[in-house]
């Protein structure tokens, strides 16, 4: 079993603790271990009315960061010290962000303006600007739809930085490996990874057994076609010889060269499809926005 910080019991400890303490109704509260890999406290508190949050000491800018992603008016229910004992405190993130955690211990965040659905398809004036050209973001909702997404699902994103975000938001429980080839689009991915609170997301500039190493194989690539696409598939095939694949092109001579490209590679039978989105402007006549081809399958069936 994983050597945890917080164990069963005392899990079981803060919940009654709180569960005395309080009139938050516990049937429904997210329970988020933060000193354990790769867990993200912003998008969970986003999605969630009350999240009990276990943390280590450390973290001196934990609610700055909350408030600075627009969570401070949420309630933060906590005591002083690191056991579940003591008078409870109560305090706005907006008021404790100059705070941060000097014990390990519970907390309950309570977020009455939490959303009840599951973002999907972020507009794209809520990332980060930069070097970065952002697919639409109804083109984005299909692809994150064609990946199918759970929670633990390890995933590859390559040159897809806001697919890699979004991604990472609603995969709490796996890894996004985010694969970017340029120095600017790093940055930009670093500076939305930060303004996400995001702590699952690796970024790595390429494809080789050297960058990988040490990574969790991903059970999804979703992969932007370039010159390189067949060297970066045959590689994900040797550490996953049953890699799912959603591939993203407005060059229709590759999306026609595909079946026979997949079939190569051992992915039967690929799901290949043209999405195109039009847009009412002012003037009352209908934009259309770059129309790409998506190609979706998986190996080894």
């Amino acid at each position: 079993m994983e050597n945890r910080m917080f164990s069963n019991s005392h899990v079981l400890a803060w919940l009654e603790y709180f569960s005395d303490n309080t009139e938050v109704d516990l049937e429904h509260v997210k329970i988020l271990d933060i000193t354990r890999k790769n867990k993200n406290i912003i998008p969970t508190v986003e999605a969630h009315r009350t999240v009990l949050v276990f943390t280590e000491a450390g973290h001196p800018d934990i609610f700055y960061r909350m408030y600075d992603a627009g969570l401070g008016e949420c309630m933060v229910i906590y005591n002083d010290g690191s056991e579940p004992t003591g008078p409870i405190r109560q305090n706005k993130v907006a008021e404790m962000i100059d705070r941060g955690i000097n014990a390990s211990a519970g907390m309950l965040i309570c977020n009455p303006n939490a959303r009840s659905t599951l973002k999907f398809g972020m507009d794209n004036r809520e990332f980060a600007t930069g070097s970065v050209r952002y697919v639409g973001s109804e083109i984005r909702a299909i692809i994150l739809s064609k990946m199918q997404i759970n929670e633990g699902k390890n995933i590859c994103v390559i040159s897809g930085e806001s697919i890699a975000v979004e991604a990472a938001i609603m995969d709490g429980e796996g890894t996004v490996i985010a694969v970017e080839y340029n120095s600017g689009d790093r940055r930009t991915l670093e500076d939305n990874v930060g303004q996400f609170g995001l702590n699952n997301v690796t970024i790595i500039d390429h494809v080789d057994e050297k960058n990988f190493a040490g990574l969790p194989i991903p059970d999804v690539t979703m992969l932007v076609a370039s010159a390189s696409m067949e060297q970066e598939m045959k590689f994900l095939l040797k550490l996953n010889p049953n890699m799912e694949f959603v591939i993203y092109t407005l060059d229709f001579i590759v999306a026609a060269s595909m079946p026979k490209i997949c079939k190569e590679l051992g992915i039967t039978d690929p799901d290949i499809m043209q999405v195109s989105v039009s847009k009412l402007t002012s003037k009352n006549t209908y934009q259309s926005q770059p129309a790409p081809w998506l190609i979706t399958g998986k190996a080894g069936e």
